[in-house]
């Protein structure tokens, strides 16, 4: 049985997420209802994709977008009818995996899916899975046990389609050796830029040039919707000050919950690995526990070696410099059969080969932290910022509505609401219909400002939701709508913008010019500067395109030159002086880098098949306005 609590923690928090998800989202009508038309948003052969797994799916992309984007995330841009086709198209592919994997007779069998709701923290009491508490969760969501264990099933039937595409990956050793001399070729070059900025005094802007660009280019003048505002915020911590929590509270709830309060064994580490993929040719498999048998056999013969020998030879770069230290862990930190034999050992012993999908490890015990339970005065400082925050969620919760109400039913002022909840009324800068920026003019909140029933009609917004358990409501006290510059507001900025490609254009003249003259063989007058080496991963003071220029130049004479236009400086020549190939790959380095390609081969086996997959299936989507068929 595949251990997915230690190995799949990916599928973990997404299956968590699913418990999590707004009912207006997910919900008993998702799974009872059989769906009409309107709610159907796509089917693939008889598998209908609802109107409420859609919305999920997009809110999915928008999480990952906000964490990969942080400040630079902006939510129109989920608007875009990319992100919605690719959206439903990731919805279609799992459709279509879960429905191949049964034809194929793949199935996950009760217990597989017990051990990932009993390794799910929120299911979770003192560490330990409880019942009660993994129905409570459900039914706060609407939902029962057998829906939850329906889609979590079908999202293990569906990883283990993928896996089996994406972990089966092939290269050669051939292939594996011309990837290496590509990637690492190195090549020693000198760079000249030809700066623009040299040519603007050359740069003659006709009179009527900049009214011609300003006609012609409207839209770049445009300036969107302003509106200055007063707003209201009202947030759980403008509660907090106003909680109060007895020392009998704290005491009583240290009492009553003496199984939160205990810290757990931890156990210091080192270990040796010798890294081999768990779907590797046999001849890999052997050749790495080969080596690591070698290496046990060194330790058990001078333990005291331990160190010394894992700084030499381990292949976990996080630990070897450090000896193989990995520090103290607790139970389900680490893969299962590493915590296995790591939990099996005492103090100062040393493991035999133990074998994880990440190749072969050698682990000695270090230390030992046992068990304890924590003080009341250790637990208090924690226990009365959690019944704060307990208490000031419930007030928040029970005033929330009451302040949307008085947004709403007394719409020509916030001084009501306001002073339901104790907070200020405050007043904005300009902001622009569109331009989000930091909290609260998020782009639902900016929306909401510049609507009719707002601009026209005078009247508050709706309380809008700009982070979690904060509100916000505000009303239009000064309006612009949106214009065009005039032509006298950006003659000045037109001037300069046209300036400056003259001068472009004319470096990029003189580059070219110069890069004729070297390929041809004359030695026109060029100021290099200092060489560097470069590769194609690492590109010095290149970008990727003169990158790519450069691998590509024919390297038997030399030098060799190449260039090419910039926006920043305006023309780069670059001379190739010297060209020192690879060293003759390892067995280690063979094995890295045959590792990552074989999980790029997995994923366009995968890619390919699915695309087979879509054509063969009868696929149907609702949305043709926005969302284009898979």
């Amino acid at each position: 049985m595949f251990d997915f609590v230690h190995e799949n923690k990916r599928l973990v928090q997404i299956v968590l997420a699913l418990i999590i998800l707004p009912f207006a989202f997910w919900g008993v009508d998702s799974y009872n209802k059989s769906g009409n038309s309107a709610e159907v948003v796509a089917t693939v052969n008889d598998a209908k994709i609802t109107q409420r797994e859609f919305e999920y799916a997009l809110r999915q992309q928008q999480d990952r977008l906000r964490q990969i984007m942080g400040a630079n995330f902006d939510a129109a841009m989920l608007d875009n009818p990319g992100m919605k086709r690719a959206a439903i198209d990731n919805l279609v592919e799992q459709r279509l995996l879960v429905e191949h994997a049964r034809s194929a007779g793949l199935a996950i069998v009760d217990e597989q899916v017990a051990q990932v709701i009993h390794g799910i923290e929120a299911f979770q009491d003192n560490g330990k899975f409880d019942k009660k508490r993994y129905e409570t969760a459900l039914a706060s969501q609407n939902m029962s046990p057998l829906m939850f264990e329906t889609r979590l099933r079908d999202e293990l039937l569906g990883r283990q389609m993928r896996d089996a595409y994406v972990q089966n990956g092939f290269v050669s050793n051939g292939v594996a050796d011309n990837i290496i001399r590509l990637n690492e070729q190195q090549r020693t070059v000198s760079v000249s830029a030809i700066s623009f900025q040299s040519y603007l005094a050359q740069a003659k802007v006709d009179e009527a040039a900049p009214k011609k660009y300003y006609e012609q280019n409207q839209k770049e003048f445009q300036v969107q919707e302003q509106a200055k505002v007063e707003y209201v915020k009202f947030s759980v911590n403008d509660l907090l000050a106003r909680v109060e929590v007895s020392a009998e509270d704290v005491r009583k709830y240290y009492d009553e919950h003496q199984n939160d309060f205990g810290a757990t064994e931890e156990r210091q580490a080192a270990h040796i690995l010798i890294t081999v993929a768990a779907a590797a040719p046999q001849a890999e498999q052997d050749a790495a526990r080969a080596q690591a048998e070698k290496l046990l056999q060194q330790v058990r013969q001078n333990p005291a070696r331990f160190a010394e020998l894992a700084k030499q030879n381990s292949q976990d770069p996080g630990s070897a410099a450090n000896g193989g230290d990995l520090g103290f862990f607790g139970r389900s930190m680490m893969v299962k059969p590493f915590e296995d034999a790591a939990f099996a050992l005492k103090q100062d012993e040393i493991s035999g080969l133990v074998k994880s999908d990440f190749g072969y490890h050698i682990i000695k015990l270090l230390a030992v932290k046992p068990a304890r339970l924590l003080s009341f005065d250790e637990a208090q400082e924690g226990i009365l910022k959690k019944l704060r925050q307990q208490k000031a969620t419930d007030m928040f919760a029970e005033l929330a509505e009451k302040f949307s109400n008085a947004v709403y039913e007394q719409s020509d002022t916030l001084k009501p609401a306001a002073d339901l909840v104790g907070a200020k009324i405050e007043q904005s800068g300009w902001l622009v219909k569109g331009a989000t920026t930091d909290e609260p003019w998020t782009a639902k909140m900016l929306q909401e400002i510049f609507t009719d029933e707002t601009v026209k009609n005078k009247r508050n917004t709706a309380a809008i939701e700009v982070a979690t358990n904060t509100l916000v409501a505000a009303r239009i006290l000064e309006y612009k709508p949106a214009s065009i510059r005039t032509l006298d507001e950006v003659l000045e900025t037109i001037r300069q913008k046209l300036s400056h490609q003259q001068a472009l254009e004319l470096a990029a003249k003189q580059g070219g010019a110069l890069l004729e003259q070297l390929q041809r063989g004359d030695k026109p007058v060029v100021s290099w500067a200092a060489a560097q080496t470069v590769t194609r991963a690492r590109h010095g003071s290149l970008n990727a395109d003169m990158i790519r220029k450069v691998f590509q130049a024919d390297a038997t004479g030399l030098p060799q030159y190449v260039g090419a236009e910039t926006p920043q400086d305006g023309y780069v020549l670059v001379r190739i002086d010297a060209v020192k190939e690879a060293e003759k790959p390892d067995d280690k380095k063979r094995a890295g880098y045959a590792q990552q390609m074989r999980q790029l081969t997995g994923e366009e086996m995968l890619r390919a098949y699915l695309a087979d997959a879509k054509q063969q299936a009868a696929i149907k989507v609702n949305l043709p306005e926005t969302v284009e068929q898979p």
